[in-house]
């Protein structure tokens, strides 16, 4: 279908490889240009990173696994990154330290508890983790702090949580997101 002069619009052909089986299938779609040569809302961004702690340990990684790919703009990834990233084009690399407050919070002791040993019919051992199922039906990690004989105590903080991050990003795809990404919340 042409493109009337100054539409905004352009026609794109391109593969789709799914990730699990690997096939593949052009797909012609008519998106909606923003400035997609840009990280903005609603595009989809391929990033490799590596994650390292203020002591220079590495957390996480891309390399060897390929590149994240997220929805940006839609809290996929933590939002002190989100807003680095903002702006950047492909090829644009990037060091950044992002404080506790913009990762995973701050470390809240109201997630701290402690549970009747008697609640836990096998072992645990502090470093291990559990299960818990919330009202709602979701389920929630804790990691066993510490296990004495008649309690045992629990952290619901996530595992990064009261921690700066430090991240060494490059930008490597940027495409606009499809209708359907845009429904569904997130990258396919």
């Amino acid at each position: 279908m042409p493109l009337d002069a100054g539409d905004n619009r352009a026609e794109f052909l391109y593969s789709v490889r799914h990730r699990s089986t690997g096939w593949t299938v052009d797909e012609k779609e008519r998106l909606q240009m923003s400035d997609t040569t840009k990280v903005g809302k609603d595009t989809v961004v391929s990033i490799d990173y590596t994650l390292t702690d203020d002591d220079g340990e590495v957390l996480d990684t891309s390399k060897g696994e390929g590149p994240l790919t997220y929805l940006h703009g839609h809290d996929q990834i933590i939002p002190g990154l989100e807003k680095e990233l903002d702006g950047k084009a492909v090829g644009d690399t990037l060091k950044v330290r992002i404080a506790a407050e913009d990762a995973y919070g701050e470390h809240d002791p109201e997630r701290m508890v402690e549970v009747s040993r008697e609640n836990f019919d096998f072992d645990v051992s502090p470093g291990d983790y559990v299960q818990a199922q919330h009202q709602d039906g979701s389920v929630i990690p804790f990691l066993v702090v510490s296990v004495e004989e008649d309690k045992v105590v629990l952290d619901g903080n996530h595992p990064l949580a009261g921690k700066a991050l430090n991240f060494d990003v490059e930008i490597v795809e940027i495409r606009p997101a499809t209708e359907e990404e845009l429904e569904h919340g997130h990258a396919h």
